[in-house]
């Protein structure tokens, strides 16, 4: 569940956040007729933060459902309160999903020892293993070694999700940390343009956001940087650079409802205050996807 490609897709909701049922099952269903290795259901592209608790929980519901058991489903539980994470992973645990995403919501910035205490406790909530989610682009909370290393001693505890390395390459970042985790202990990384080096430096897993509407893209980068044919990983990912670009200027998030209008697979805006990207940029997205079919 923690190694390979991990598809985070959209969540269709109504301009009142209320889940599209259907739309979020076609997607759903999409990514694991693809055969991606894994699902990530409200992850930051998922957009849980906008969500209430009634309808992440019919999310979850919605894609156990239509996953009936094929694919591996990862849940996003993050909240601002420890109780209401908690609440939210016994939702996913009795929703039926196989584990758990957790990332340090806050208003108030939270120190280490905190941070600690929150996923301790959330972990504890269910038996499912959990996913620590190192975002600092959105929590504005960046694990630290010693943190990662700290959390990786509570057993549902099972792997990070990593930005992309600032000051060191992922081999060293990676070795620094094996060196000091148990073993076993998976280390994944998200920011889409950086997935190849990531999965050719020997990362167990690339949590991506593409992959979420372009499955079998994002699958055939991933299976040529396992088995370690660089050419074909740097070729593949090449054919994205205009969607990364993109990605850099607006925001994954709002990219990727364009995507889905475009790909007519939902139409819906993403949930406000965050605007839709300008029209004069839509026939960029159109001319990145259309690139990504040939």
């Amino acid at each position: 569940m923690f190694r390979g490609l991990s598809a985070f897709p959209p969540t269709p909701t109504d301009a009142d956040g209320i889940v599209q049922p259907d739309a979020l099952s076609r997607l759903v269903d999409r990514l694991a007729t693809a055969g991606v290795d894994s699902i990530g259901l409200l992850g930051s592209t998922g957009g849980y933060a906008y969500l209430s608790r009634p309808e992440r929980r019919r999310a979850v519901e919605i894609a156990v459902k239509t996953l009936a058991g094929r694919t591996p489903l990862i849940v996003g539980v993050g909240a601002l309160r420890t109780d209401e994470a908690m609440a939210l992973a016994g939702d996913a645990a009795k929703a039926g999903a196989n584990g758990l995403l957790l990332a340090p919501v806050s208003y108030t910035p939270l120190t280490e020892d905190e941070v600690f205490a929150h996923f301790a406790a959330v972990a504890g909530a269910t038996d499912l293993p959990l996913v620590i989610y190192n975002n600092p682009g959105t929590t504005k909370f960046t694990f630290s070694p010693d943190l990662i290393v700290r959390l990786s001693a509570i057993p549902q505890i099972a792997t990070v999700k990593m930005p992309l390395p600032v000051d060191a390459s992922f081999e060293a970042e990676m070795a620094a940390l094996r060196a000091r985790l148990p073993q076993g202990f998976a280390i994944g990384y998200s920011g889409d343009w950086g997935a190849a080096e990531a999965l050719l430096s020997g990362a167990d897993a690339w949590y991506s956001v593409v992959a979420g509407l372009l499955p079998a893209q994002a699958l055939a980068l991933t299976r040529a940087a396992q088995a370690g044919d660089a050419a074909e990983a740097h070729r593949l990912n090449q054919a994205f650079d205009p969607l990364w670009t993109l990605f850099k200027q607006f925001g994954s998030f709002r990219v990727m409802y364009a995507m889905a209008a475009t790909l007519d697979l939902f139409h819906a805006a993403p949930h406000r205050p965050v605007l839709p990207i300008p029209d004069e940029a839509l026939p960029r997205v159109a001319a990145a996807l259309e690139g990504l079919q040939d």
